[in-house]
């Protein structure tokens, strides 16, 4: 999986206004603290969604788990994470994060 940069094309940094190295600290159902990697930020039929990579204690990724929520922004501006409840918009939305690794991964080829 790549790492996003300052010389990423994902659009992260200016787009979202965060920093490529930011986290987020998620409460899980099960009341779980995870420290998660912001991936990227990505549409799919006009809604934005957010790929997190968590993070051990260490700060690394050993399972390559991903967690994929739904993103908007409120009146304030602040970021809102909503749960994909329904099964085929987190199928349509899991196959858009593949697509754009997927085609990540091409371009690091291609350019090398």
């Amino acid at each position: 999986m790549s790492k996003h940069d300052e010389n990423c094309d994902c659009g992260c940094n200016e787009e979202y206004g965060f920093d490529v190295d930011s986290t987020v600290t998620l409460t899980l159902d099960d009341d779980t603290v995870v420290e998660c990697a912001i991936l990227t930020i990505f549409p799919v039929n006009n809604q934005d969604y957010i790929a997190l990579l968590p993070l051990d204690e260490d700060g690394d990724n050993d399972d390559g788990e991903v967690f994929l929520y739904r993103y908007s922004e409120d009146e304030n501006e602040e970021p809102q994470l909503t749960n994909i409840e329904d099964d085929d918009e987190y199928e349509m939305v899991a196959d858009a994060f593949d697509e754009l690794l997927d085609s990540q991964e091409f371009d690091e080829i291609d350019e090398e």
